[in-house]
């Protein structure tokens, strides 16, 4: 049902997209004002997930780990697993950004002859990885349009990113690798029957979005031609704020900026805020010093305590009546 959901309003957002343009002549809305709004959308909401995290209050290390912890000398401290500094932490850190390193360790559990087997899992980590890097080299590559002249690192990047030289234009592997990565996790969440149970519209939709901007973004590479000297002049007006809509800009163009607005605005409510949370987790950012350092809560408040003397005293008379020994008569 949550598939359904996700996939009907992702087609629906299309069909917005598509009689907008066609039907209504909003050229300006969706190639203009829609997208103003999401990257303000973006920006302010992510800002203010941000700030609420940081406004939250850890006054104790909390880090999630699985090595041994820095105590003893002579016991071998886990120095990335369980880091006691903050050049530990850095490494972990890195490693879980840009390799997603708790994700290749990921296990399957199945139960085969009345046993719980594990196995190991490396596809859903290979895929996760192939996805936000090629996204990630995606997003690099469009900054193109939006400066003039393009510096050399972008084409340097795109030489990278098409160096098999097929056909032409160039063919961006990229492009293939994001739209078979999300195939895939979208693919696994309906063949396995425990990640099918728990997830929601808010999983799919994502996915069915993404998949929506890498399919019109290939058909408009490959083969619904549109105009890039007008579409670059539309993305630079954006960008320094003097829109302008020129003609020749094709409808396969404002389905596809709508569809990454709407990714945009959809962003800072979503599962997808993790790109910011994961450097704002206490769980991951914290170095396991608690034996090397006391940690005070400095959010705590006198408590009087009621002693066994002050208990005594009270009921003193009632303890001696019931035979219960006291210390003093």
């Amino acid at each position: 049902m949550g598939a359904l959901l996700s996939l009907s309003t992702a087609l629906i957002l299309v069909l917005i997209a598509f009689a907008g343009v066609k039907e209504a002549n909003l050229h300006f809305l969706f190639g203009a004002i829609i997208p103003y709004i999401a990257i303000i959308t973006f920006i302010i909401g992510v800002i203010y997930r941000i700030l609420k995290w940081a406004s939250s209050p850890v006054p104790f290390r909390i880090p999630t780990t699985c090595g041994q912890q820095k105590s003893l000398p002579w016991i071998k401290h886990s120095k990335i697993e369980n880091p006691s500094g903050t050049l530990g932490v850095i490494v972990r850190m890195a490693l879980e950004v840009l390799l997603f390193r708790s994700l290749f360790r990921n296990l399957k559990t199945e139960l085969r002859e009345g046993k719980v087997v594990y196995g190991s899992e490396k596809w859903l980590w290979l895929a996760g990885l192939a996805f936000h890097w090629s996204f990630l080299i995606i997003l690099l590559r469009h900054f193109r349009l939006f400066v003039d002249p393009v510096p050399a690192s972008l084409h340097l990047l795109e030489s990278f990113d098409g160096f098999l030289q097929i056909g032409m234009p160039r063919l961006f592997i990229t492009g293939i690798i994001l739209l078979a990565s999300v195939s895939y996790l979208l693919f696994r969440r309906f063949y396995i029957p425990q990640v099918r149970y728990i997830s929601l519209a808010n999983d799919y939709f994502p996915l069915f979005l993404i998949l929506g901007i890498g399919i019109t973004g290939v058909l408009m590479r490959y083969f619904i031609k549109v105009d890039v000297v007008n579409t670059k002049h539309l993305i630079m007006g954006i960008f320094t704020l003097k829109p302008e809509i020129p003609e020749g800009v094709g409808g396969i163009f404002y389905i596809h900026i709508f569809l990454v607005s709407v990714l945009f605005a959809y962003f800072p409510f979503s599962k997808l805020v993790h790109m910011a949370g994961v450097f704002m987790s206490p769980t991951r950012n914290l170095s396991n010093n608690s034996r090397m350092k006391r940690h005070i809560n400095p959010w705590n408040y006198p408590v009087k305590a009621h002693t066994y003397e002050d208990y005594e005293n009270e009921f003193r008379e009632k303890m001696k009546k019931a035979g219960l020994p006291v210390e003093k008569e």
